[in-house]
């Protein structure tokens, strides 16, 4: 999903919640735009220098970074729990003249996982909401990096100073990461497992700085 400014950013499901359909269907229906529909910056800055190939989205929300994929080239799926997401996702690249490029299935990730392999599969911010099994999740996703593709994981690494429902979470740092990816990753390149800090607006309208994690390797050809 695309993590950017929005006035309900401290809104998870409640300590011990399934983070589950009808949760983000009713996230989603907050408001017409939960998201700023541009790309992560992280997905940008990382994946600038790659050669276009097929792209697979993991909780592509309202199809930001699917549309700035398929702009540079690339084909992509995206995929996401909410079916009202996809929906706007949809509306997005066809309003972007992309949607040949781009196709839309709706999984929870905890019991289906698009098919094929990709040379870029790209997690954004999926943790560990409820009983979401990030770990496992992301090592399913590796497994759908074909060799020399390149898996990109971002997160972040704590709550914004400015959430103040802060439920009890773990942000796992990069090296936690790198050790959750294992066995699937065993002998890739990593080409980058640190933290970064970036400009985020607040819910007031006024920007604040906030740090995620990011994690990119490469599986060998």
């Amino acid at each position: 999903m695309t993590e950017h400014a929005h006035a309900h950013a401290h809104h998870h499901p409640e300590p011990g919640a399934l983070a589950g359909e009808e949760f983000w269907d009713g996230r989603y229906g907050e408001s017409d735009r939960i998201w700023s529909g541009e790309a992560n910056a992280m997905l940008v800055h990382e994946v600038s220098g790659l050669a276009p190939g097929r792209a697979l989205d993991l909780g592509c929300g309202e199809g930001g970074d699917a549309v700035w994929l398929a702009r540079r080239g690339w084909t992509v799926t995206g995929t996401d729990i909410s079916g009202v997401a996809l929906g706007r996702a949809a509306e997005h690249t066809a309003d972007a003249g992309v949607a040949e490029r781009v196709s839309f299935a709706q999984h929870d990730l905890t019991e289906s996982f698009p098919e094929g392999e990709f040379d870029l599969v790209s997690a954004c911010f999926l943790h560990n909401y409820g009983d979401f099994p990030r770990d496992a999740v992301l090592r399913r996703a590796a497994s759908a990096v074909a060799p020399g593709g390149t898996l990109l994981v971002v997160g972040h690494a704590g709550w914004a100073p400015w959430q103040d429902e802060r439920e009890e979470a773990h942000f796992p740092t990069p090296e936690e990461v790198l050790a959750q990816l294992q066995p699937v990753t065993a002998g890739w390149e990593v080409l980058r497992a640190e933290e970064t800090e970036r400009v985020q607006q607040q819910p007031d309208g006024t920007p604040g700085t906030r740090t995620d994690n990011v994690v990119r390797v490469r599986r060998p050809a």
